[in-house]
């Protein structure tokens, strides 16, 4: 577990993504009163309009290279697929300004390729760029959804290279800290291939689930008498479809070695099941109960 870091005051934040992620870190640190001034961007001002109503962020740019000009911290809350040019644009608003004192960081699912484009984009300045992922989330998206607890006791994962400022780990670990988070830092590569496992792999299981009923013959009724339990599996295929098909792209490799793991499981399931073993099948659900009751309880 990071040490705790000094609570730090904040200018002026610039969050790009004011939806549920970036929507619920304005309104969290500005519960814990650590920032002065909070400037959204983005690219639907509806979004903008409606995160300023909400008291979200106090101003708001259309133009993403505008909006860091001033920053002292950039928060970058977008999709996937999406980051590449925002960092762009990003790094063309602080050249343009002289902005040498920003500290930019992301709340990414995929770390790896994140950092690299970092490194690639921000170039001289990369140092300054610190990856990191809350681990914490709903179904829910858009600036509606944001709330000021959903980072109390989640925990955040910040994976910094050798070249990474320690000064700029501080103020982003201080400010996930102001938020409530629990930060841990962690290698990019085992990032992505812990979250692959834990996340990705659940998320891939529940949109594939409820595709694969969606036809079947008589599906109202299928859905109609639909239990605790399937509601439970499948709640996670409520996420947005556009962020998930970014983050399994990014994260590729290490969610197919972890569906392929999966695959040979069910093809175990199934051979038991087919050969009425049913001595294999008690005694992987109670090894599967008794692991899950040890790391959830």
């Amino acid at each position: 577990m990071t040490e705790i870091i000094k609570p730090v005051a904040i200018g002026n934040l610039c969050v790009i993504g004011t939806g549920l992620i970036g929507g619920s870190f304005c309104l969290a640190l500005k519960q814990a009163g650590v920032v002065e001034h909070i400037t959204g961007a983005g690219r639907s001002e509806e979004t903008l309009q409606k995160a300023q109503q909400l008291n979200i962020i106090d101003s708001y740019d259309m133009d993403i290279a505008n909006a860091v000009k001033d920053a002292d911290v950039v928060f970058v809350s977008v999709p996937l697929g999406a980051m590449q040019a925002v960092f762009e644009k990003i790094a063309a608003g602080l050249k343009s300004s002289g902005n040498q004192k920003a500290v930019i960081t992301d709340a990414g699912s995929s770390k790896l390729q994140v950092q690299q484009l970092a490194d690639k984009v921000f170039a001289d300045s990369a140092f300054r760029f610190v990856a990191g992922h809350p681990i914490a989330g709903t179904e829910e998206s858009g600036p509606d959804a944001a709330f000021a607890d959903l980072y109390q006791d989640r925990r955040v994962i910040l994976t910094p290279t050798d070249n990474t400022s320690t000064d700029a780990v501080k103020v982003v670990t201080a400010l996930w800290q102001a938020t409530g988070a629990l930060v841990e830092t962690m290698d990019a590569e085992r990032h992505d291939k812990v979250l692959a496992a834990t996340s990705h792999l659940p998320h891939m299981l529940a949109f594939g689930l409820v595709h694969c009923l969606e036809n079947m013959d008589d599906i109202e009724n299928i859905f109609r008498f639909a239990a605790g339990g399937f509601r439970d599996v499948t709640r996670i295929a409520s996420s947005d479809p556009t962020m998930w098909r970014d983050i399994c792209l990014n994260n590729r490799k290490p969610i197919l070695e972890m569906m392929q793991r999966y695959r040979d499981e069910l093809d175990m399931l199934y051979n038991a099941l087919e050969a009425g073993d049913g001595e294999k099948l008690i005694e992987v659900f109670q090894h599967a109960k008794q692991t899950r009751d040890k790391f959830t309880h």
